[in-house]
C-alpha cells in the first residue's frame, strides 16, 4: 500500500533536504570546525543528532496543535529568544536529518523509513523560516547572499536611533569591548564549548555604514542544570547589542551566524551601541542601561564582572563532570535549540528537552573519542558513508562530487516500495546530569516552570495582534499615514529614549542625530 504523502509532498521535502546537503558541505568546509580540548564534541554532537531524530518529529506535532510553525516564526522575530538565527535555522531540519542518516549507514533505518516523520519537520521547519525571514523574503541566509534581515523598519529606526555613539578609546567602547569578549566566554562555556548562545543579525545599511545586532543568549539560570547556583547573580538571560560600524563592511553572515568584515572587525571599529533584553515572555525589546553614555558604560563594566564571577563558577561545575556528564550536557545544548518552540507555546517539559531518549542510549559505548570523531568527519567532512554516494554523473552544487550530505526520500513509497510512517513515539530518557533545581530567570522575575508555562500560554505580543501582524514593510511604504500604522510604530517605540511616541512616517534623516 503506497504511502497518504503526494508525489508534491516528497518533491518540496526532497527539495528542502537537497538545499540543506549543499549549504551544510559549504559551511562545513569553508567555515570554522567546533573544537574543544574539555568536551568531548564529535561524540556529543553525534548523540544529539540521533536524539533528534528519535523525537523531534512528536516533539513539533505537539508544539503544532498549540500555534502554528508560521505564527512561531512571527513570534521569534518581534522578541529575542533562542530560536533567533542559527538555532532553529540550521538545526531543526539538520539534526533529524543527519541523525537519520547515520542511522541509515548502519542499516537501522533505510531511506523509506518514517516517512511521514521526515515531511513533518521539513514542512515546520520551511514555514517556520519563511515566516521569520519574511522581511528578506528569503529562506535562509544562504539563500540571500549570506546576510540576514529579519527586523522590519519601526524596529530597526529604534535600535539607529538609541544607539549611543561612542569614539575610538572612550570609556563606552572601552565598557563594549570588555564585555563582548566576557559575553562570548561565558556563553561559550555555558553552551558546552558551543557556538548557540552567541547570534548575530544584518547586516543592515545605516548610511555609509553598517549596523549588526548581536545576541548574547541563556546567560542566567534557566533551562541548563548546570548554571543554578552559578547564574543566580546575572540578572538577564538575553541580552541584545546593536553595534553601529564606522568604516566596516559585514561581508558575510552565514547559517551558522558567523560574519566576515572588511577590514576585520575591530572594537575600536564600533561608532554606536545599544543594549537590550528579551525573552518568550516580552513584549518587544525592553533596553537596558540605555539614559545615557555613562550609564551603558557602568552597565556594561557591571555585566562584565557579573558574567567574569559566573564563569569563574561554571569552571569549578564543569571540573568535577564526569565525561558521561560531560557528554549528556554537550549532546543536550545541541539537541534542546529548538526547545523555545516549547516555551512561547507554553508547553515546555523539562524531561523532553533534558533527557536522552532510551534508544539513543544504546548507542553510548559506541562513542569514544576516536569512534566518534572519525564518525562526525566521515559525515559531516568526507560524505564516505554508502547513502551518501550518487552516481558516477553527479556533480554536487560546491564540491562538483558525486556525494551528498544527506539523502533524499526514495519516490518509490509513492507505489509499492516497503515504507513505514514513523520511527515511533517518543520514549522515556534519561541522563546523568544533577537535576534541573532553580527557578526560571525571565523578564517578569525569576519563577517556577509551571507559572513559566501558565504566563507563556496566556500572552500573546501586541504585534502580533490583528491587524498588526500582518501590517509587513510592504504595506507601510504606502500607509504610512493610516492610524494603524502609527499605533504599530509606536509598539516598537515604546520605551525609546528617543523615538517614544513618534509613530510612522520618519525616514532616516529624521531621526535624531547626534547620537548623545
Amino acid at each position: 500500500m503506497p504511502t497518504d504523502k503526494t508525489y508534491a509532498d516528497l518533491l518540496e521535502a526532497n527539495n528542502l533536504i537537497r538545499r540543506a546537503s549543499d549549504i551544510n558541505w559549504w559551511l562545513c568546509q569553508y567555515r570554522t570546525v567546533q573544537e574543544s580540548a574539555l568536551f568531548p564534541v564529535p561524540a556529543y554532537m553525534m548523540l544529539s543528532y540521533l536524539n533528534a531524530y528519535y523525537r523531534y518529529p512528536e516533539l513539533v506535532r505537539r508544539i503544532e496543535e498549540v500555534m502554528p510553525a508560521e505564527e512561531l516564526g512571527d513570534r521569534a522575530r518581534e522578541s529575542c529568544t533562542t530560536l533567533m538565527s542559527t538555532p532553529i535555522g540550521w538545526c531543526l531540519h539538520n539534526f533529524y536529518l543527519l541523525g537519520r542518516e547515520y542511522l541509515m549507514d548502519l542499516g537501522v533505518v533505510r531511506a523509506t523509513d518514517a516517512v511521514d516523520d521526515a515531511v513533518t519537520v521539513l514542512s515546520f521547519w520551511k514555514r517556520f523560516m519563511l515566516a521569520y525571514h519574511r522581511a528578506d523574503g528569503h529562506l535562509t541566509t544562504g539563500d540571500f547572499g549570506n546576510r540576514s534581515q529579519v527586523f522590519p523598519e519601526r524596529q530597526l529606526q529604534v535600535f539607529e536611533s538609541d544607539a549611543i555613539g561612542c569614539r575610538t578609546g572612550d570609556r563606552l567602547q572601552t565598557a563594549l569591548a570588555q564585555f563582548t569578549a566576557t559575553a562570548a566566554q561565558y556563553a561559550l562555556l555555558a553552551h558546552c564549548e558551543s557556538r548557540p548562545g552567541i547570534q548575530n543579525e544584518g547586516p543592515y545599511r545605516v548610511g555609509d555604514n553598517h549596523m549588526m545586532v548581536r545576541f548574547f543568549l541563556n546567560l542566567a539560570e534557566g533551562d541548563f542544570p548546570w548554571l543554578d547556583g552559578v547564574a543566580s547573580d546575572v540578572p538577564y538571560a538575553n541580552l541584545v547589542v546593536p553595534v553601529v560600524l564606522r568604516d566596516t563592511r559585514v561581508t558575510m553572515l552565514d547559517d551558522w551566524s558567523m560574519f566576515d568584515c572588511e577590514p576585520t572587525y575591530e572594537p575600536a571599529h564600533v561608532a554606536a551601541v545599544g543594549l537590550y533584553t528579551s525573552d518568550y515572555l516580552c513584549d518587544g525589546f525592553k533596553p537596558v542601561g540605555m539614559g545615557s553614555a555613562d550609564e551603558l558604560a557602568t552597565t556594561f563594566e557591571e555585566l562584565r564582572e557579573v558574567l567574569r564571577s559566573a564563569t569563574n563558577e561554571l569552571w569549578k561545575v564543569f571540573a568535577s563532570y564526569s565525561r558521561d556528564q560531560m557528554l549528556d550536557a554537550g549532546a543536550l545544548v545541541y539537541y534542546s535549540l529548538p526547545r523555545d518552540l516549547a516555551h512561547i507555546t507554553g508547553t515546555y517539559d523539562q524531561d523532553d528537552w533534558f533527557t536522552l531518549d532510551e534508544r539513543v542510549q544504546e548507542f553510548r559505548p559506541l562513542f569514544n573519542d576516536e569512534y566518534a570523531r572519525d564518525a562526525l568527519g566521515e559525515l559531516l567532512g568526507y560524505l564516505s558513508y554508502a547513502h551518501q554516494q550518487s552516481h558516477e554523473y553527479t556533480m554536487a552544487r560546491y564540491s562538483d562530487l558525486p556525494r551528498h550530505m544527506e539523502s533524499l526520500i526514495p519516490y518509490s513509497v509513492l507505489a509499492n516500495d516497503e515504507f513505514t510512517t514513523t520511527s515511533g513515539p517518543m520514549r522515556p530518557g534519561s541522563t546523568s546530569l544533577p537535576p534541573k533545581t532553580a527557578l526560571w530567570s525571565t523578564t517578569r522575575g525569576k519563577l517556577p516552570l509551571e507559572q513559566v508555562n501558565e504566563l507563556a500560554r496566556a500572552f500573546r505580543p501586541r504585534s502580533m495582534e490583528l491587524p498588526y501582524r500582518f501590517l509587513d514593510d510592504e504595506w507601510v511604504k504606502t500607509h504610512y499615514e493610516d492610524d494603524a500604522a502609527d499605533e504599530l510604530y509606536r509598539l516598537a517605540q515604546s520605551g525609546s529614549r528617543t523615538l517614544e511616541g513618534r509613530g510612522a512616517g520618519l525616514l532616516r534623516g529624521d531621526l535624531p542625530d547626534p547620537k548623545g
